[in-house]
């Protein structure tokens, strides 16, 4: 399969493609794609596209933030026209104010796009905006609309055109290179799909219960902020600028749709995403003195004494990081007080136990935790760590190999698993694990040289150990020679 590369920018390059609005009328595509490239290819371009982008871009890795942002994607997809089809949601640790959409459901948001957001409405309409990008199959639609290149380079392709937004020289010389065979069929037929991805994007929002005009309302601080950036214009704006008719259409149909209401559970969303924002301040924040000081000379003063609930959760975080150990107790003891179920809160005071050496009251707490929340992520990873730390590594190599069945994707999990493993005394199980971290990691060599070891040290010990291994072993061989071939 062959793509042309300029028809793969609009779509996977700054994802909510901020492209002027055209009076077309939306072509009837159809499905039509399925017959170029399938559901399947397309999971896989975006699982190779996953392993180069964590090779080379800095991912948050954070299980609480990985999990909102999970969980406020499929409330998304829920709504969607195929909302049983897979995602995969992830947060890039950069400032820039950017989100794009991948082949086969794959959607990276930047965290300095959340930090702009100002409401979770906002933040759901950037991603229902890409959701609808990988729902009507527009990378599918782009292939069928051009030439054909192989599945391993199409991935290759995608990968290069978003690292290309990372400030690199070469990268934007090859970009231009690429871009320089765009006739205006092609740039009408993405901009097409941006039309469609708005209009479908607004009918997602709206279905799943949250407020359509955040969509304009974003668009509009956009438009704003783009004046006082001069030469640095945030990357949603560089090649795609927000024009008053686009606002303008999107205010128009916002005003069509009812805002429905949201469950609520015991912390609202609104809370989690509020929370989820002080979090990432923190842990973006160069130097937590700094933070503390902000928040008790300008935060506090901006609420004359008293900031909101969230606030006083990054300022424990940051109390935390600082290692002042009492101060942040005091916090996030009164946040319990307030709200004793709150999960983020139980964390929070589990990393203190452990920072403070508490280690026994760590591992009560959240064994009590997981029993209300049983298999809850964030909880599962930060309950592993605390008995791996209180030295009870068999049983956080019962609780993760349990978990990673679940979780199946995540390298951060397969490198805990091979800790515990390791400590536990199984040398073997730990250089497997580390094969799966190496290969989601992108390091298939590095996978290769893991499972060599695990096989050296089960040869002729059990038999179908070994085969499993051997079988892992070829699978990953073949992957490299195929990837050499391109």
């Amino acid at each position: 399969m062959k793509i042309k590369n300029s028809l793969l920018l609009g779509v996977l390059v700054g994802g909510i493609s901020l492209q002027p609005s055209f009076a077309v009328d939306l072509p009837n595509m159809g499905d039509t794609a399925g017959a170029i490239v399938s559901p399947s290819e397309e999971r896989y371009l975006g699982e190779e596209l996953m392993r180069r982008i964590r090779q080379s871009l800095l991912l948050v890795e954070d299980p609480e933030i990985t999990e909102y942002i999970q969980s406020l994607g499929y409330q998304l997809v829920a709504s969607s026209d195929t909302p049983t089809q897979d995602f995969t949601f992830f947060v890039i640790n950069d400032n820039s104010i950017n989100a794009f959409a991948a082949p086969g459901g794959f959607i990276g948001i930047n965290s300095g796009l959340i930090l702009t957001t100002e409401s979770e409405s906002e933040l759901a309409s950037v991603m229902a905006h890409e959701i609808v990008h990988v729902t009507q199959r527009h990378l599918a639609r782009a292939i069928e609309k051009a030439n054909k290149m192989n599945l391993p380079a199409t991935a290759a392709l995608i990968a290069a055109l978003i690292l290309a937004g990372k400030n690199s020289q070469a990268g934007q010389a090859a970009l231009l290179t690429t871009m320089a065979g765009n006739t205006q069929n092609q740039l009408n037929f993405t901009r097409a799909h941006e039309q469609e991805a708005d209009r479908l994007g607004m009918e997602i929002l709206a279905d799943a219960g949250f407020n359509p005009q955040s969509m304009p309302t974003f668009f509009e601080k956009l438009q704003q902020a783009s004046r006082f950036y001069e030469n640095r214009l945030p990357e949603l704006l560089k090649t795609h600028p927000v024009t008053l008719s686009r606002i303008a259409d999107s205010r128009n149909r916002a005003e069509q749709y009812p805002v429905k209401k949201k469950p609520r559970g015991a912390l609202t969303d609104n809370s989690a995403y509020r929370l989820v924002q002080a979090k990432l301040r923190v842990l973006s924040s160069e130097d937590p003195a700094v933070y503390i000081k902000d928040f008790e000379n300008i935060t506090l003063k901006k609420h004359k004494g008293q900031a909101a609930e969230h606030e006083y959760y990054g300022y424990a975080l940051a109390l935390l990081a600082a290692n002042r150990y009492s101060e942040a107790r005091a916090q996030i003891e009164n946040l319990l007080a307030k709200e004793p179920g709150e999960i983020p809160y139980i964390i929070a005071l589990a990393k203190l136990d452990m920072a403070d050496k508490r280690l026994a009251e760590a591992v009560q707490n959240l064994s009590a935790a997981l029993d209300l929340y049983p298999h809850n992520h964030p909880l599962t990873v930060v309950y592993a760590n605390a008995l791996l730390e209180s030295g009870q590594a068999g049983a956080a190599r019962i609780l993760l190999k349990e978990h990673v069945r679940r979780i199946s994707d995540d390298p951060a999990l397969y490198a805990l698993l091979a800790r515990a493993e390791v400590d536990a005394g199984h040398k073997a199980d730990s250089h497997q694990s580390l094969a799966e971290y190496y290969y989601l990691s992108g390091e298939t060599h590095s996978a290769i040289d893991q499972l060599n070891i695990a096989l050296r040290l089960t040869q002729n010990k059990d038999f179908y150990r070994t085969s499993r291994i051997e079988a892992r072993l070829k699978q990953l061989q073949a992957y490299v020679v195929a990837a050499e071939k391109r």
